[in-house]
């Protein structure tokens, strides 16, 4: 008995150390269960009361007002508009195909705004409750009968938000440029970019300025807190942050000054820059022919873009900047410039023309077959002798020709925000041999003294070297004038380190292309007195022919070029003409470049006694047919028309 006892004892000892550690063990288990617990309901309660949050409230980009571009008295270049939008939601319409084939019974939808809506559609299959664009800049009046017929069109909704508009049209589209929707492309180029940038159609700068300021323009986006369901739909909005504004742009040009010279320039193949001698300002900046760069914005069709690509006078090129021509007799101011600064010649030196100059068994003609007879500096400019320059481009050679023509802003990119700016091309010995692999020949530095050859200069450069040489000093171009009431630098320069005296001596032959009658440009000069011109003719081959221009056809003529400043005795401004395949200088150029001159001058239309009197009634008629081409413009810059 005292044993069973025993047993007893030891048996309830051995359950009750059992017991304590497996009650040890829970009581732990439900003491780590009761931190962890606390842990998430105390220390990371905020963490997971946003997880909830976000759960309930989506959180949406508000696209910004994108920035204004004004010209240089504040007359509106590229604005906002308020644009009726239609939008679906395919996760309300049900049937989206019997809903938009609702819809398109009660507006006007094209085919191209269909397929785009089927595509983004499809595009957001995996997120139905997400808004689709089916239609953009729609009438008030297409809204209003899609509000009238909402009982019919589930899930269909009028919006109303801002689009760009371009009030001048096509007298800027080179300069400003347009906008477009985000392509995968623009993405592509972008190493982070703005959420903004995701949002379906958004749109940004494509070329131009709309493009190279971009960041400026766009602005920063906004928010909207908006409650949803757990399928993802909008219940109600909670809160609304309106985006910052972009930056509003100020450009140097004057509108009227670029309407008229997109008028003047006509049906031509052409462009022309006004520079401002002062301060660098780009006071005009026009290609011929233009286009709309509201089309654009829209959404070209493919039929219109065709149009436009294949027009032999490429009207979507920006000519002013983008393209580079040979610079033709335009560029024997340099070597004039350089013969002086090198001390190989002095402006009363003179060289005879027979017509032809003879190097290493090579003949090169004058344009002039018969010759100039004896030539000076200040002759051989006023009757653009090519001899005269063969023969000074061998005695001071390319390395100091190379070198006064960047001085004079040749050869440079300027930074300016336009696209596709062109450098140029001023060669020397060091370049034919890294880029063509051959020696420099003594027949490169005689084509290069007339501005042939291997050089090439946008009309943008041209002006710049016209301005340099009427101031001496390093004047640079400048488009931007202000960024929200910020003045940018202004470009007037340094001295450009010329000898004043060998400038004065090149603007007098200048001068007299103009106004002497034995100058290539007479029938062009300005009467006014106080606003006498001084410039030079140039005609840059387009091919080897010994051919007359009117013998061939319209792509193969050679190209006029006209550079000018004026007044003569205190530059204000500068300017360049290039008329694609137009032939002379004198002819096609000149008087482009003499109208716009005295309309820059003036500030408008300048009185007749300013033209040579045989021409008066020409320019009267002229004057017409440009006022005819142009719209009249009120003084915010919008049209009356």
């Amino acid at each position: 008995m005292r044993r069973s006892e025993r047993d007893t004892t030891l048996s309830h000892r051995r359950i009750t150390r059992r017991g304590l550690i497996v009650g040890g063990l829970q009581a732990s288990f439900i003491a780590l269960l009761a931190a962890r617990m606390r842990h998430m309901q105390v220390n990371q309660a905020e963490e997971f009361r946003l997880l909830a949050e976000e759960n309930r409230i989506k959180i949406r980009l508000l696209p910004p007002a994108r920035g204004l571009i004004v010209d240089r008295n504040g007359a509106p270049i590229a604005i906002n508009e308020p644009s009726y939008r239609i939008t679906i939601v395919p996760e309300d319409a049900g049937d989206v195909e019997e809903v938009l084939g609702r819809l398109s019974r009660i507006v006007s939808l094209g085919p191209d705004e269909l397929t785009r809506a089927r595509a983004e559609l499809q595009r957001t299959r995996g997120a139905p409750f997400l808004p689709v664009t089916v239609a953009d800049r729609v009438s008030w009046e297409e809204i209003s009968k899609v509000a009238v017929n909402a009982p019919a069109l589930p899930g269909i909704t009028p919006e109303v938000g801002l689009s760009r508009k371009y009030p001048l049209g096509p007298d800027f589209a080179h300069v400003v440029g347009y906008v477009g929707p985000v392509s995968d492309y623009d993405l592509s180029k972008i190493e982070e970019p703005d959420q903004l940038l995701r949002i379906p159609r958004f749109q940004i700068g494509k070329v131009g300025v709309e493009s190279k300021m971009e960041d400026a323009l766009r602005g920063s986006a906004g928010t909207k807190q908006e409650e949803v369901n757990a399928a993802g739909r909008v219940m109600r909005e909670l809160e609304r942050r309106e985006g910052i504004p972009g930056a509003n742009v100020q450009l140097t040009i004057d509108h009227k000054l670029q309407s008229y010279i997109q008028a003047r320039l006509g049906t031509e193949s052409a462009s022309a820059v006004v520079i401002d001698c002062e301060n660098g300002d780009i006071l005009a900046s026009a290609s011929a022919p233009s286009f709309d760069p509201n089309l654009f914005v829209r959404g070209i069709s493919v039929a219109d873009y065709s149009v436009l690509r294949d027009n032999d006078h490429r009207p979507l090129a920006a000519k002013s900047v983008q393209d580079a021509y040979p610079p033709g007799s335009t560029f024997k101011m340099v070597t004039g410039l350089a013969g002086l600064d090198a001390g190989v010649i002095t402006p009363n030196d003179t060289v005879y023309c027979p017509g032809h100059f003879e190097v290493g068994g090579r003949r090169f003609h004058c344009w002039k077959r018969g010759g100039h007879g004896s030539m000076d500096l200040n002759t051989s400019l006023r009757e653009s002798c090519d001899v005269y320059y063969y023969d000074l481009a061998l005695k001071v050679g390319i390395e100091k020709i190379a070198e006064t023509a960047r001085k004079l802003g040749l050869g440079e990119r300027f930074d300016v925000p336009m696209s596709a700016v062109a450098s140029g091309l001023t060669p020397d010995k060091e370049w034919k041999v890294q880029n063509r692999g051959e020696d420099w020949l003594i027949g490169d530095t005689v084509n290069a003294s007339i501005g042939q050859g291997f050089l090439l200069s946008s009309p943008l450069q041209l002006a710049v070297m016209s301005a340099r040489i009427a101031t001496g000093r390093s004047v640079s171009p400048r488009l931007v004038k202000s960024i929200d009431g910020v003045a940018t630098p202004e470009q007037g320069g340094e001295d450009l380190g010329l000898n004043e005296d060998y400038l004065r001596q090149v603007r007098r032959g200048m001068f007299n292309v103009v106004n002497n009658r034995r100058g290539t440009a007479y029938k062009s000069r300005i009467e006014d007195e106080a606003n006498r011109m001084a410039g030079k003719t140039g005609t840059a081959q387009v091919s080897n022919r010994v051919v007359r221009n009117d013998e061939v056809p319209w792509a193969e003529r050679d190209h006029a070029l006209f550079v000018c400043f004026a007044p003569y005795e205190r530059p204000r401004v500068a300017v360049a003409v290039v008329v694609e395949h137009g032939g002379g200088g004198s002819a096609a150029a000149a008087p482009i470049a003499r109208d716009v001159t005295l309309e820059a001058l003036f500030g408008g239309k300048p009185p007749l006694t300013a033209y040579p009197s045989a021409d008066r009634e020409r320019i009267e008629e002229e004057r017409r047919l440009i006022d005819e081409r142009r719209p009249d413009y009120n003084s915010d810059g919008s049209s009356r028309a």
